[in-house]
């Protein structure tokens, strides 16, 4: 079973839908003693840094995430709050990934929004999906190149579309709304 975060933000059903083309049996909750028991947890993200952190902090939310022992997916924002600091709203985050969160410099068009390729794949999670995959992305921010980096993109900049530490994936894009490739890497998870 895969444990959805519920927190009164982010994507929660459109996961969840992805998941269910997949077959894959999920729940959205927000109770401590379900996510800890998962065999995995994804915490997608859709909205604004602080007030999203905000929220995480009032359910406890964000000292359960860091602890978590199986696998646990980042999605788009959740991926910016597992990192340790977010220029939106000077926000601190989880510290998951050390790393900062910046704004896009004002060179291009921004958000970021639709489609557009990544590469440079390090991570297993990328299993049997060709190099140089397209993915939609909608966002405002970005995260340095790490060690972590487990995938690029560049828009304005090169940016990590991709991170992992241990057990903990994240990915800037939305690989429920990124087509076969988003399907297949919601199967690799």
């Amino acid at each position: 079973m895969i444990a959805i975060i519920k927190y009164n933000g982010g994507n929660v059903n459109s996961v969840q839908n992805a998941l269910n083309r997949l077959n894959v049996n999920s729940i959205i909750t927000g109770d401590f003693e379900l996510i800890q028991k998962a065999d995995k947890v994804i915490f997608p993200g859709v909205g604004e840094a602080s007030s999203t952190m905000k929220m995480l902090k009032e359910k406890g939310l964000d000292q359960l995430i860091p602890t978590l022992k199986q696998p646990v997916l980042g999605i788009c924002l959740g991926m910016q709050l597992m990192c340790k600091n977010n220029e939106e709203g000077s926000t601190v985050g989880m510290g998951i990934f050390d790393l900062n969160v910046k704004k896009f410099p004002p060179k291009d068009l921004i958000p970021h929004m639709g489609w557009n390729t990544i590469s440079d794949f390090k991570s297993n999670i990328y299993s049997g999906i060709k190099e140089e995959g397209d993915v939609y992305f909608v966002h405002s921010f970005y995260c340095e190149l790490s060690e972590n980096t487990t995938s690029i993109c560049d828009y304005i900049l090169p940016f990590s579309a991709s991170l992992q530490k241990d057990n903990f994936y994240a990915m800037q894009f939305h690989p429920e709304k990124s087509g076969e490739i988003g399907s297949q890497l919601l199967e690799n998870f």
